[in-house]
Formats: C-alpha cells, sequence, structure tokens
C-alpha cells in the first residue's frame, strides 16, 4: 500500500519517505519557534549553530533532489561546484552549511521546507531499480531516502543536544541501525583496515520493547544493546563508552569505536563522557 502523502511511490519507498517526512517534522519542531539567539546556539560539530545544521540539510537535501531529478545535470553541477571550491582551497559541506547559515533563519527554515518536499516528490518519480549518482557510491531511490533519514536524525540529535531537548525514540530508528549494520565493511576501509570476513549478528531493543537482528543467529561475533544507543553509535553522537553495547568476537569488539553510518571520513567524533 502506497502512502497517501506519496502518490505513486512503491510500497517499500513510500514507508521511507513517510518516516523521512516524519523525522523532518519532528526536527522542524524543534527549530520551528527558536529567535535568532536560538538559531545561533553552538551544537556538538565544532563551529556549526543550530543554523548551520539545519542548512547542511537543506544543502545536501537540494542535491539529492538533483541526483534524483536530472542525474546528468547533477553530475556537471558537482563537477564544476568542486573544482571550484577545489581552487578556493574550500570544503564544499562547510561552505554549504556556512551559506545556508547566513541566511535569515525564517528564509532558511522555509527553504528547508521546500527544498525536502521536491526531494520527496523527486525520489517519487524515479524507477526503483535506477542507481542515482551521489558524492559517493551510486544509490537507488529507496537507499537514498534512508541515508536522507539518517542524516535528518542524526544531525537533529545535534540541535536536540544544543537545545538540551531529549527526544523520545522511535521506530523510525530501525532504518537508522540497518544502514548501520550494512556500513560494517566501510567502517573497518575508511579507515584503512581490511574489511571482515565473518559475520556479525547484531540484536537490538526497539523502543517499544520488541527486538530488531541482523545477522545470522549462530555467528560467533556479536552485538546487543539498545536500538537507541546503536544508532547513537553509529551516527557518531556519542562515545562508544557511553553507550550500552555489548560486542563480544575480535571484529565485534573492533567495529564499535569505528562504526559509522555515513559516507566520507570518519571525523573525530565526541568525546567519552560529554554529549557537547
Amino acid at each position: 500500500m502506497t502512502d497517501p502523502n506519496v502518490p505513486g511511490a512503491p510500497p517499500v519507498l513510500a514507508g521511507l519517505l513517510a518516516d523521512l517526512r516524519a523525522e523532518s517534522e519532528a526536527l522542524d519542531a524543534l527549530v520551528a519557534g527558536l529567535d535568532p539567539d536560538g538559531w545561533a546556539l553552538d551544537t556538538p560539530a565544532p563551529g556549526w549553530t543550530v543554523a548551520h545544521q539545519i542548512a547542511h540539510l537543506a544543502w545536501t537535501d537540494d542535491w539529492s533532489e538533483l541526483a534524483a531529478r536530472d542525474p546528468e545535470s547533477f553530475v556537471t553541477e558537482l563537477r564544476r561546484s568542486l573544482g571550484e571550491l577545489s581552487a578556493a582551497g574550500a570544503d564544499p559541506i562547510e561552505e554549504g552549511a556556512a551559506h545556508g547559515a547566513a541566511e535569515e533563519p525564517a528564509a532558511l527554515l522555509a527553504r528547508w521546507r521546500v527544498g525536502r518536499e521536491r526531494l520527496a516528490a523527486a525520489l517519487t518519480a524515479c524507477p526503483a531499480d535506477v542507481r542515482l549518482p551521489w558524492m559517493g557510491p551510486p544509490m537507488k531511490a529507496a537507499s537514498m531516502a534512508t541515508a536522507r533519514l539518517m542524516e535528518t536524525w542524526a544531525h537533529g540529535q545535534d540541535v536536540a543536544d544544543a537545545l538540551g531537548a531529549v527526544r523520545e525514540p522511535t521506530a523510525r530508528l530501525r532504518h537508522v541501525a540497518h544502514l548501520g549494520v550494512r556500513t560494517l565493511g566501510f567502517a573497518f576501509t575508511v579507515h584503512g583496515l581490511p574489511a571482515p570476513q565473518v559475520p556479525v549478528r547484531v540484536e537490538l531493543t526497539a523502543p517499544d520493547g520488541g527486538s530488531w537482528t541482523w545477522g545470522p543467529a549462530g555467528a560467533a561475533d556479536r552485538v546487543s544493546g539498545p536500538a537507541l544507543d546503536f544508532c547513537l553509535l553509529v551516527t557518531r553522537r556519542r562515545h562508544r563508552d557511553d553507550l550500552a553495547l555489548t560486542a563480544v568476537g575480535g571484529v565485534a569488539t573492533s567495529w564499535l569505536p569505528i562504526a559509522q553510518a555515513f559516507a566520507g571520513p570518519p571525523g573525530k567524533g565526541r568525546e567519552k563522557g560529554s554529549s557537547l
């Protein structure tokens, strides 16, 4: 059954887009009533305010929408943009966030809202089996929607930390956890380590008390704990030692400190004992 708010989307993609919309609206509710001082609050990301976090999401949504709507233009524009920024010695992610953060908060918020709706429409129109170009490996529409949900939740955590807000975990965390499991091999290779050749069983306690599992039941290497903690880990929003996660086996034990669900460099991550 398709989501009535996403006409024409295949069932799997429709569910993902509905969850992405809900995650975006939850973050929107955190920032919509902020005054200028609230938008200027520092978040755990060095040099990034609340405005930078929303600007980054808007920037990435815009690029994602272009990739889904016009893949050839995406490749052309990305090459041009990266060339210009490289020549200027600038980082594209930092530049995108800084540019958006300089806008009036109301204009930035409105642009993010429009952009995420345009992205949903563009992904809905994509053939399910077509891989879209991206700044990392190409991905299908469903994978792009999952990646956008993960980023929205992760950057939403930065905003929540800055505001001192506590978010209730939801079933949408399953998408973040799934991406965290699927990127196990990448987490090793991005750190210059060989990808493991043995399976890892992941058993997480869902927000409703149920169980989410990945990997063969008989695997010697295992990870278990709350789904929220695992998602905070793979988005590098909390230090591994501050989370109630258990690892058994050499691969599982080595994986947790370096786990990440996002492409690109791992970054510094959070300090032990601190969310900010």
